[in-house]
This record gives C-alpha cells, sequence and structure tokens, in this order.
C-alpha cells in the first residue's frame, strides 16, 4: 500500500489480514526541497522542474523494487491482492508503470484516495478498502474451509478440531495451517500450586472462570500466573510451531459450519495424526506413572529412626 503527497512521501507495504496489519517497510522520500540559495546560484525553474522529475521517478522505481521484493516469492506473488492508496497521483503512475512489476499489476485490487499522509492516511485507506477486502477474505475463507473439509471427507488423518487436539498438534510440531474463528470465547490460564511447584494450564469458558474447582487441586488453591483470551496466545505464538494462523468468520455457509460443528478451532495437518492412539497411549503411561509410584512406596526402606529401633 503507497500513500503519498507532493512535498512528501510516505511509503508503507503492508500485509492487512482484517485483524493483523503489520507494516513491512516504511521509507520518506522528499520530493520538493529548494535550496534557499538555488535562485542567487541562477539555477533555473527548468532545472528544477527536471530535478523534481527524477526525484518522482527514481521514487516510483524504488516502490516497485521494494513491492517485488516483499511480494514475490519463488517466481510467483505471495499475496492475494494488493491496494494502491494516496493523496497525490503516485499511486495511477505506479500503477500504470512499467517497472511495476505484470505480476503484481494483476493483483490490484483498488486504488484508494486518502485526505492524509503517513499512519493517519494508512488507516484512512484501510477503512476506504473494507468492502473490497471483505469480499477477497470471504472468497479465501471459503476456498481454506473447503480444503479442511476435503481432508476430513478423505480421512486422510491430516486435521484436527476442538482446543485440545489442536493444542497436542501444535506442541507436536504437526500443524501447517491454524484456524480460528474470529470469536472463539475460550480463554487460556496458567497455574501454579506453589506447594509442588507446578505448572500447568486450562482453557476454559469465560462462564467457568467461577467454578472454584478449576483453581484448587488436592485442596491447595493455585495462583494465577497469566490469562489471556486463546485467540490472542494463538495470535502471539503461531510462529513458534510453524504454523499460519487463518482468522475465519461465520458469516459464510463453511465458516458457520466449521465454528458449530468443530468449536471454532482446528488445523491443517502435516502429516497423519492417529489422536485416539495418542490420548490411549499418554493414558497409559500416566497409568504406568502411577504404579510406579505406588511400587516405589510399598518398598521404599525404612528411615534411619526406624532402623535404629529396630536394632
Amino acid at each position: 500500500m503507497t500513500t503519498g503527497l507532493d512535498s512528501l512521501s510516505w511509503m508503507e507495504m503492508v500485509v492487512s489480514l482484517v485483524h493483523f496489519v503489520e507494516i513491512l517497510v516504511k521509507f520518506f522520500r522528499s520530493l520538493l526541497w529548494i535550496c534557499p540559495k538555488a535562485w542567487e546560484r541562477g539555477q533555473s525553474a527548468l532545472r528544477f522542474a527536471r530535478l523534481r522529475m527524477e526525484k518522482r521517478h527514481n521514487y516510483v522505481r524504488k516502490v516497485a523494487e521494494t513491492a517485488v521484493q516483499l511480494f514475490i516469492t519463488n517466481d510467483k506473488p505471495n499475496v492475494t491482492g494488493l491496494i494502491l492508496a494516496g493523496s497525490a497521483d503516485f499511486k495511477s503512475e505506479l500503477s500504470g508503470s512499467d517497472m511495476f512489476d505484470p505480476r503484481l499489476q494483476s493483483k490490484v485490487l483498488k486504488l484508494v484516495d486518502v485526505s492524509y499522509g503517513g499512519e493517519n492516511g494508512f488507516n484512512q485507506a484501510i477503512e476506504l478498502s473494507q468492502e473490497c477486502l471483505a469480499n477477497v477474505k470471504f472468497i479465501q475463507e471459503k476456498k481454506l474451509i473447503g480444503k479442511y473439509f476435503d481432508e476430513i471427507s478423505q480421512d486422510t488423518g491430516k486435521y484436527c478440531f476442538g482446543v485440545d487436539d489442536t493444542m497436542k498438534a501444535l506442541d507436536m510440531g504437526a500443524v501447517e495451517t491454524l484456524i480460528v474463528w474470529e470469536n472463539l470465547d475460550v480463554i487460556r490460564i496458567k497455574l501454579k500450586n506453589h506447594q509442588t511447584e507446578e505448572e500447568k494450564f486450562h482453557h476454559i469458558k469465560p462462564d467457568q472462570e467461577q467454578d472454584a474447582t478449576i483453581f484448587m487441586d488436592s485442596g491447595v488453591e493455585l495462583e494465577v500466573l497469566e490469562k489471556m483470551t486463546l485467540i490472542e496466545w494463538f495470535a502471539n505464538n503461531y510462529k513458534n510451531f510453524g504454523a499460519t494462523l487463518e482468522i475465519i468468520t461465520d458469516k459464510s455457509q463453511e465458516g458457520s459450519q466449521f465454528c458449530r460443528g468443530f468449536g471454532g478451532v482446528g488445523g491443517i495437518l502435516r502429516y497423519n495424526v492417529d489422536f485416539p492412539s495418542l490420548e490411549f497411549f499418554e493414558q497409559q503411561q500416566r497409568v504406568d506413572d502411577l504404579d510406579d509410584f505406588r511400587y516405589l512406596t510399598r518398598h521404599r526402606p525404612y528411615p534411619a529412626y526406624h532402623t535404629d529401633y529396630r536394632c
């Protein structure tokens, strides 16, 4: 996305995914700076006009080159669409320029006129492009969830749904695409038992916060170390698991079915994961650990003072 003014141009390349906006690069370019003593040195108005046109040309070229660096990967565009915005004619000049890569020209969705420069203009451009972005997002969302449902219908095992299975798949590094409903009402809390120094996580609904049993462990009150919405936690941590994050709505038929039938959270996996077997092995491990504990308890040696008494 570009914004420009006649006297000072500001360029911001961004990725806008409805909920998250990331500024990828930002630079300024002065286009009308004139040395106060320039006229005294006899420089003509034609010379200043030529210098100004050269700066405009160089600026457009820099924007075009930066766009290629950011939005072309392996000779293919890595974005669904581009919006060019500005208060001057740079956006039109860029979109029609031979320097603008044809692969990106085909991705231009809209040219937007804004009243401001800098971040105010940037935010206004996003606001004025909401309808256009919504249409793109709607199509992209239907395609994504359609792919998710294909994995289920073909029984590939390369999918997960529900908070528990999705968290397990993330921990395994198996999630390729994490899909989350924008209004997911799940809270992630981190609790600590100060007697055992054990820390654990719970994922609860807002109405479960009043359930005191969640915050107790064997009669010990647990301390809340951290509390945030699960969707916020996903947004902050999905990159750590090598996954991509897709936030969806329930406005499409596919999105509504995903939210109602699959809990509003799931993922497309890199490989087949057998969650029932995984759960069985985890339960078996817990049983084995408990048996080991009981065995050690029954066969532990007498304390030293007991030995003294027996002597």
